[in-house]
């Protein structure tokens, strides 16, 4: 577990300087990348764009621009002490390891996806003697400038679906829901990404099942990178693995995390912050966890405190990282035989829908939410006791929601195959030449 590669720290003058600098320098290349995305209006009938003129450059820029000083100073005021910054809480930049390689899954994402646009929508051309592609770069760019709006949507359901989950908590101090050191549920960023990638796609003109076929692998390769990070933070951790296992492993308690320095940091990881407040009792050979003690158990919270770690648990994070390349590479492959636009989007909610579900058996965060927390948040505590939190019926929020996704999935596949809407022999995704 490496939770913190490297934290930046800004007590110097010049430090501070240079961090405004930076942070302007951002904002003004988010202002340009607004004026330059700037397209004209689309005529309703002819699915044309009209020419574009300064105001809608002009109205687009100084949207990125507001979005983009909200972040920076949010940022700001993060990293920055107080009298560097009004209301400053000096934290610095933690390089996490988490957000290193969520970023990094986003953009390898993102650019796998632009490829495969301008795959899926080349169209050869003959031009002075040469073929060239007139359409397939103008998607893929198109896919690159809907990326920010994906962040938007993403971030936005992720950080929404978890205040939902945990509304309890947040209800006794509701300026928390805009906290940074709150947490993301991934089905969340899933589906506001899709709302905002919808959106995209219509006012752009694109099918947006086609464009589902194209992006929804990378959705894939990316949530593999981030459940890599998921691991290095010690969060969606599993159940308690039987001692001896040789697929269990142990999350630090604070004092015990090092970054890339061999700096030890002060915080702990999340699973080791849930086990040392659990007070379920633990049969540590078996791994099976019960609500009163028995022979050979003992409390969950005093052996992780006596530890300074968690006990064993599955690397659940791992397992579906691990399917989800899986994922990305059978569904590349089953792009070839594609017969309908829609058919991979199908395919992909189905199977992740397995995936997902599986891995939550070996989940064993109940903070993630499930049906007995649920039945105790609202105030049911007898029907709450009829579904225990170990009980295999406990569902979890993910597992309603993948067997909703797998419901979906399985009709859209069913509909759109009988119909046969939109098929093209071998996915569509051979050129088109034309000549000029």
């Amino acid at each position: 577990m490496l939770p913190v590669l490297f934290r930046f720290t800004f007590t110097s003058l010049w430090a501070q300087l240079l961090l405004y600098a930076v942070a302007v320098g951002t904002v003004g290349y988010i202002v340009f990348n607004g004026w330059r995305g700037a397209l004209g209006e689309l005529d309703a009938k002819t699915r044309v764009r009209a020419p574009v003129n300064t105001t809608d450059r002009v109205l687009r820029a100084a949207g990125f621009g507001v979005a983009g000083a909200v972040l920076a100073w949010f940022g700001l005021k993060y990293a920055l002490p107080a009298e560097a910054f009004p209301g400053g809480k000096g934290e610095g930049i933690p390089l996490h390891t988490y957000g290193v390689l969520l970023a990094a899954g986003f953009m390898t994402a993102l650019t796998v996806a632009g490829r495969l646009a301008q795959d899926e929508w080349r169209q050869l051309k003959l031009v002075d003697g040469q073929w060239v592609d007139v359409e397939g770069p103008k998607k893929r760019e198109q896919v690159m400038d809907m990326a920010f709006w994906l962040l938007v949507g993403g971030i936005g359901g992720s950080r929404l679906l978890f205040v939902l989950v945990n509304w309890k908590d947040y209800a006794r101090d509701w300026t928390q829901v805009l906290s940074l050191g709150g947490g993301l549920v991934f089905y969340g960023g899933l589906i506001g990404a899709a709302v905002a990638a919808w959106f995209f796609a219509r006012a752009h003109g694109m099918d947006f099942l086609r464009l589902a076929d194209v992006c929804i692998p990378t959705v894939s390769l990316g949530q593999c990178l981030g459940r890599l990070g998921c691991f290095s933070a010690g969060c969606c951790w599993g159940d308690v693995a039987p001692a001896g296992s040789a697929t269990a492993v142990h999350f630090p308690g604070a004092g015990l995390a090092q970054d890339l320095l061999g700096q030890v940091g002060s915080a702990s990881s999340l699973a080791y912050s849930s086990q040392v407040e659990d007070t379920r009792f633990v049969v540590e050979s078996t791994g099976q966890v019960l609500h009163q003690a028995v022979p050979e158990a003992v409390r969950i919270s005093d052996w992780v405190l006596q530890h300074g770690h968690t006990l064993g648990v599955y690397p659940t994070q791992l397992f579906e990282s691990l399917g989800q390349l899986g994922l990305f590479v059978g569904l590349l492959y089953a792009r070839r035989f594609r017969r309908f636009h829609g058919q991979i989007f199908a395919l992909w909610l189905m199977a992740y829908a397995v995936l997902r579900s599986t891995v939550e058996l070996f989940r064993g965060d109940v903070e993630r939410g499930t049906l007995h927390g649920l039945l105790e948040s609202m105030g049911a505590q007898g029907l709450a006791e009829v579904v225990p939190l170990e009980a295999w019926y406990n569902i979890s929020t993910s597992q309603f929601i993948s067997l909703c996704m797998f419901a979906f999935g399985a009709t859209l596949l069913y509909q759109k195959g009988r119909r046969g809407v939109g098929a093209e022999p071998s996915g569509g995704l051979g050129p088109t030449p034309t000549a000029a």
